[in-house]
């Protein structure tokens, strides 16, 4: 059976907008990524100790995403009051954390052909491959929204 599926393209357009002493210093960007062909979307419930969000590796399996495929992951704390802090793995020693605090957004990006794979390094020069994502709320429950685009 063949897919039915056309893949698309996916348009990320981010905006800032602010005057300052009567002077636009906003700014408008935006990417395109070709031949999305598989979107998830979901929002889970983080509770203040760290939980498995998304993981990556080089096939499909249940709730794992093919590392090389990736082109855009989105995450976005939808908490009023409460952050969440990510812990960013790579293959190896590279495991990073960053904050999100009430309605921000981390993302993950790659216009390229690479997706995930030579995604970060906290020691050396040396790139190594996205495997996981995790999130731990500071003190309350929170909600994540989960947006990954892959070809």
């Amino acid at each position: 059976m063949a897919s039915t599926v056309t893949p698309a393209t996916l348009t990320v357009t981010i905006t800032e907008s602010i005057t300052l002493n009567g002077s636009d210093q906003g700014a408008t960007n935006s990417f395109t990524v070709a031949s999305v062909a598989e979107v998830n979307k979901r929002i889970v419930n983080c509770p203040a100790s760290e939980k498995s969000v998304l993981t990556f590796g080089a096939a499909i399996e249940a709730g794992q995403f093919v590392v090389g495929d990736i082109r855009y992951v989105r995450l976005t704390n939808k908490d009023d009051t409460n952050y969440i802090i990510l812990n960013i793995e790579a293959a190896g020693t590279t495991d990073f954390s960053v904050r999100l605090d009430p309605g921000a957004s981390y993302l993950v990006i790659s216009t390229s052909a690479t997706g995930g794979v030579d995604y970060a390094d906290t020691g050396a020069s040396t790139l190594e491959d996205l495997t996981s994502i995790n999130a731990t709320a500071n003190s309350a429950a929170c909600d994540l929204e989960v947006l990954v685009a892959s070809v």
